[in-house]
């Protein structure tokens, strides 16, 4: 596939004539061809329009029809073959074999939401009939079901370029949910954007989709992604991202007249707790697996474990020899650009700088600014050097983490209680732990989206049962995910249908059940007719 740099409105490539940007290959510090440009506020009004336009057709597409589109979406991804991986590593410094998972992850997602949509369920179709002759008053016939909000914009990722990113789940989900998608692509992998945005647009052809279904816009300054937020027919928005920029987003999402969800994933430093039993039985094993955690794809995940506790004892102590060992010959590597690898230096220097911090190891080998490198870095305070630094608890995105050695069980709790929200929490104990800190666990429940057992946040399964979410500031809607199954219901709301003659109804709350999807019916879940 030839790469023309260009957006796509509505089934369209359409040249952009705002300031010019290339990619960079991190590794090398050289630019990638083609020369791109920034969209214009004149194109997100169009995609929208074109997609508000779409709507109503694209909702009334049967099941059928919306999951062989998402399967001719994952089937379009699969053919790019090796040219989408080339691209995407080179734009992004992430390993062949990386982008090779991630694209697997990827159209798996599609086909995942493309049999969710066909089963049904996920509809919530609720049927109360009616009672004419109950008294003293009569029951009327009353049912409920999710429907599509309308055009959604989606912000790509910058550590997914596939899965979070163009056909990343945000867009899958909005799609199978009966929404058109806006895309503004990420600028650290145009290209690689181009190459699934148009993948995208010739699905919907093929599949008979309107061309308004899909519109896809380029740039690397704020104007664009915040004109796409406060216009007028954007009914939700979808962000991966930093807290600073995501935060911005939100508040124009919020302070528009018509204000309107923004579904944004903006941080977390990820804390885990080692418990005595755990250390006492396995200290070397987990520290290898939290160095595995920590450096995994450069540290650059969301879910990066960024923070650890853990009570002071002779186990810990073996934790922190093995952890340092593994850190000092952790070889360095690139990061996706030259803007996160400088970030990171300047959140490791800070906490080099910080009082009460130790640096306890750093590679040895020196990291090539060239490439965009950074080292992994171990730190070490205790109980009243991590409460006196509120700076600790800031993300450092990167492999970079602090270890707190505290002096009791009831300083772990307290250190627990004192979170903002997470996206995930890691408690590494044996069963006779976990029941001896129950406390530790209840608080979690209300900082953390998912709390993991004896492992870490990395590596998420998607699955129906994933939450990926959590109070703010970890996302801005802890009630929802971004990933599983369940991130469709950002894109739905609940309409109730009450007295209507049965063939007027939507075919998923009418008397006969055509799909055979599981359905409350007078109280009772069933999959048979009401």
């Amino acid at each position: 596939m030839t790469l023309h740099g260009q957006s796509i409105i509505a089934g369209k490539t359409v040249d952009s004539t705002g300031e010019a940007f290339t990619a960079t290959n991190p590794a090398t510090g050289k630019s990638l061809e083609p020369v791109f440009h920034e969209s214009p506020v004149d194109q997100a009004d169009a995609a929208l329009k074109a997609a508000d336009a779409a709507f109503d057709e694209f909702r009334a597409k049967s099941p059928e029809e919306r999951a062989s589109f998402l399967e001719a979406i994952a089937d379009g991804i699969d053919a790019l073959g090796d040219a989408l991986l080339k691209r995407a590593n080179e734009e992004t410094g992430l390993p062949m074999v990386r982008v090779t998972g991630e694209r697997g992850r990827t159209t798996s997602q599609a086909r995942l939401f493309a049999k969710l949509v066909r089963e049904g369920t996920w509809l919530e179709a609720r049927i109360d009939k009616a009672i004419p002759d109950r008294a003293p008053l009569p029951k009327p016939d009353v049912r409920r079901m999710m429907v599509p909000v309308g055009p959604v914009v989606v912000f790509g990722a910058s550590n997914f370029p596939l899965a979070i990113s163009v056909a990343g789940t945000d867009t899958v989900s909005a799609l199978g949910a009966g929404c058109p998608v806006v895309v503004k692509a990420h600028p650290g992998h145009p290209g690689t954007s181009e190459m699934i945005g148009r993948v995208i647009t010739e699905a919907a052809e093929k599949t008979g989709m309107p061309a308004g279904v899909f519109s896809m816009v380029q740039g690397k300054g704020s104007e664009i992604g915040m004109a796409l937020v406060k216009h007028p027919l954007t009914a939700a928005v979808a962000f991966t991202g930093s807290l600073k920029g995501g935060r911005a987003l939100f508040d124009a999402a919020a302070s528009r007249p018509n204000p309107i969800s923004f579904y944004g994933e903006l941080g977390s430093v990820n804390p885990v707790f080692l418990l005595p039993g755990a250390l006492q039985q396995r200290a070397p094993q987990i520290a290898e697996a939290f160095v595995t955690s920590l450096t995994m794809g450069v540290g650059q995940f969301c879910t990066n474990p960024g923070l650890v506790f853990g009570v002071q004892s002779d186990e810990l102590k073996q934790f922190m020899e093995k952890t340092s060992s593994l850190i000092k010959g952790w070889q360095p590597a690139s990061m996706l650009h030259a803007g996160i690898s400088n970030s990171f230096d300047t959140g490791v220097a800070r906490v080099i700088a910080t009082p009460g911090v130790d640096l306890v190891a750093r590679s040895q080998t020196p990291a090539s600014k060239e490439a965009s490198q950074a080292t992994a870095a171990l730190f070490s305070t205790d109980t009243a050097g991590f409460e006196s630094q509120a700076s600790l608890r800031e993300e450092i995105f990167g492999p970079s983490s602090v270890v707190t050695h505290v002096g009791s069980k009831e300083e772990l709790e307290r250190i627990a209680e004192s979170f903002d929200g997470q996206l995930t929490a890691s408690i590494h104990g044996t069963e006779d732990d976990l029941r001896e800190h129950a406390r530790l666990v209840r608080i979690l429940e209300r900082k953390a989206g998912r709390i993991i057992f004896n492992g870490f946040g990395t590596g998420i399964e998607v699955c129906p049962s994933m939450h990926h979410g959590g109070p703010y500031p970890s996302s801005t809607h802890s009630h929802f995910t971004s990933i599983g199954t369940a991130a469709i219901y950002r894109f739905v709301r609940p309409v109730c249908y009450q007295g209507f003659p049965d063939d007027c109804l939507p075919a998923a709350i009418q008397n006969k059940n055509v799909t055979g999807a599981w359905r409350m019916v007078d109280g009772e879940m069933t999959k048979g007719d009401a």
